[in-house]
C-alpha cells in the first residue's frame, strides 16, 4: 500500500504537526442559529471499516460529515489524501500505569521474586527502584509519547496512593494530563498499591485524590491482599457513592475466593445502580474455575453493568473473552505495566495488545480478530463511558489511518504505517510523536 500522503491546498505535499486548529467560518442563518460554510479538513480516500470508500469532513475538532462523494462535502481549508488507508477509530488503553513505568529513565533490569511471585515483595522491590528513578513527570511523559505514537487517543491509568507516595504521582500524571490534553485524553484512577484496611491512612487519601482531580477509586484484592473483603469494599465503594465517581478494582484473587470477590462487586453494582460505572481489571479467577462457574458469574456481571478489563498476560489464565462477550459483559483491554518494576516487557501499542489477545484466544476468523480489535475500540469506549465515540458524524475526529485493509489485517499486521488524528489534527505519524520536544519542555517547566 502507497505511504498515506498529506497534501494542503498551495503547499508542498506532506503536512507538518501544527499545535492548533483554525477555526471554521460560520454563517448566521434565521432565528439566530449559525451553520458551518466550510470545513477545517477534507480527509479523502479514507476505507471505513466495512470496507467502502468515503471522504471524512471535519470542522471544529469534530466529523461534521462522511461521504462516499468527495464533492458532497462542503468546501473545506485543506485535503489530505489517506490513500485507501482504514480509518480505525482512536484506539483506547483501557488500563496502564503511566507513574509506574522507566520509560524516558535509563533501563532498569528485572529484580524477581525470592520464592516465586509475590505481591507484597513486588511492591517493596518497586518502591526501591522507583526512589531512585526520574521524575515521574518525565517517564509519565515518554510513555503518553509512545502510547500516541501507536494510535492511543484515549486511556486510562491507574496512579499509586499510599501513605509515603500521598498524592505525589497523582499531581505528576495531572501535570502530564494537562500537557498533552491536546494528544490524548487521560482518565485517572486512584490506586491502593499497598492496600487499604491493611495500609492505614490510605483510605482517607483515596478521597482525597478523588477531590484533586482523580476520575475514579480504585482497589486491589480485597480478600488476597488486604485479607478483609468487606471492609475494602466498604471504603471503595463508599468514595464512589459519596464523590460520584466509578470504579476500577485490581482483581488477581483465583479460584473461589475471586469469584466471590467478583460476586460481592456485582451485588454492590446492583444496589447503588453503578451499572456502567464499574469495572474488574485481571477476573483471573474467570479463567480459572469451570466453564459453568464462570458463565453463570458473567450473567451476574451482565446484568450488574460491571465490566471486565484483560491484557492476557503471557503466564496467566485469563477470562474467556467470548463467553463473557455472549453473556452480555463489556470486556475491553489496556497495556497494564510497560518497562517498570512488575514486568519488562510492552510497547504501548494496542493493535499488539489486541493481536496477543487474539493469539492466546484461538480467535483465528475475520469475525473473530475484528473482536479482538474492539476491545481497545468499542468495548473499551463503552466501558470508559466515552458515548460519542467512533468514526461517525458528530464524534469527535480521533481516528487513527493505518496501512491496512480491513480490521483482521490490521490485527494481524500490526503495520507501522500510521497517522494519528485528535480532534482532527495530526499528531503522531509511523510511530514518531508530533513536537517531540514536548517531554523535555513539561519536565523543565516542573523543575
Amino acid at each position: 500500500m502507497r505511504r498515506l500522503r498529506q497534501r494542503r491546498r498551495g503547499s508542498a505535499r506532506g503536512e507538518p504537526c501544527r499545535s492548533g486548529m483554525a477555526t471554521p467560518r460560520l454563517t448566521r442563518r434565521r432565528c439566530g442559529e449559525w451553520r458551518l460554510t466550510d470545513l477545517d479538513t477534507a480527509f479523502d480516500c479514507a476505507t471505513l471499516a466495512d470496507g467502502n470508500r468515503a471522504s471524512i469532513g471535519v470542522a471544529a475538532g469534530r466529523i461534521v460529515a462522511i461521504e462516499a462523494d468527495a464533492a458532497k462535502l462542503a468546501p473545506a481549508r485543506r485535503r489530505v489524501d489517506l490513500a485507501g488507508a482504514l480509518v480505525l477509530p482512536g484506539l483506547i488503553d483501557g488500563h496502564i500505569h503511566l507513574d509506574k513505568t522507566f520509560m524516558g529513565d535509563r533501563w532498569q533490569p528485572h529484580q524477581p521474586c525470592m520464592a516465586g511471585f509475590d505481591v507484597r515483595e513486588r511492591v517493596r522491590f518497586e518502591k526501591a527502584q522507583l526512589a531512585a528513578a526520574a521524575p515521574v513527570v518525565q517517564r509519565a511523559a515518554a510513555l503518553v509519547e509512545l502510547a500516541v505514537s501507536c494510535g492511543t487517543t484515549h486511556m486510562r491509568s491507574h496512579v499509586d496512593i499510599d501513605p509515603s507516595a500521598g498524592l505525589a504521582n497523582l499531581e505528576g500524571v495531572l501535570a502530564v494530563r494537562e500537557h498533552y490534553r491536546d494528544a490524548v485524553s487521560i482518565e485517572i484512577v486512584a490506586f491502593p498499591q499497598s492496600g487499604i484496611m491493611t495500609c492505614p491512612g490510605t483510605a482517607a487519601l483515596l478521597d482525597a485524590a478523588v477531590v484533586a482531580g482523580a476520575d475514579l477509586v480504585g482497589g486491589l484484592d480485597p480478600d488476597g491482599f488486604d485479607g478483609d473483603a468487606t471492609g475494602h469494599l466498604d471504603v471503595v465503594f463508599g468514595i464512589a457513592e459519596r464523590r460520584g465517581v466509578g470504579i476500577d478494582i485490581h482483581l488477581h484473587d483465583g479460584g473461589a475466593a475471586g469469584i466471590a470477590e467478583l460476586e460481592a462487586i456485582a451485588a454492590r453494582t446492583r444496589a447503588l445502580a453503578l451499572g456502567g460505572r464499574v469495572a474488574v481489571s485481571h477476573a483471573y479467577a474467570l479463567g480459572q474455575v469451570a466453564e459453568a462457574a464462570a458463565r453463570r458469574t458473567a450473567e451476574q456481571l451482565a446484568e450488574a453493568g460491571v465490566a471486565i478489563m484483560t491484557n492476557a498476560p503471557g503466564d496467566r489464565a485469563f477470562p474467556p473473552v467470548m463467553l463473557l462477550r455472549a453473556a452480555g459483559v463489556t470486556v475491553f483491554t489496556g497495556s497494564d505495566n510497560i518497562r517498570d518494576a512488575w514486568w519488562p516487557y510492552g510497547d504501548a501499542d494496542m493493535l499488539e495488545r489486541a493481536m496477543l489477545i487474539g493469539y492466546r484466544s484461538g480467535f483465528y476468523t475475520d469475525d473473530e480478530l475484528a473482536s479482538a480489535l474492539d476491545l481497545a475500540t468499542a468495548s473499551a469506549a463503552r466501558a470508559l463511558g466515552l458515548a460519542d465515540y467512533g468514526v461517525r458524524p458528530g464524534a469527535p475526529a480521533d481516528f487513527v489511518a493505518v496501512g491496512a485493509r480491513h480490521a483482521a489485517e490490521a490485527v494481524v499486521t500490526r503495520p507501522r504505517t500510521r497517522a494519528v488524528y485528535k480532534a482532527g489534527r495530526l499528531v503522531a505519524r509511523d510511530g514518531a510523536f508530533c513536537a517531540a520536544d514536548r517531554a523535555a519542555e513539561l519536565v523543565g517547566r516542573r523543575s
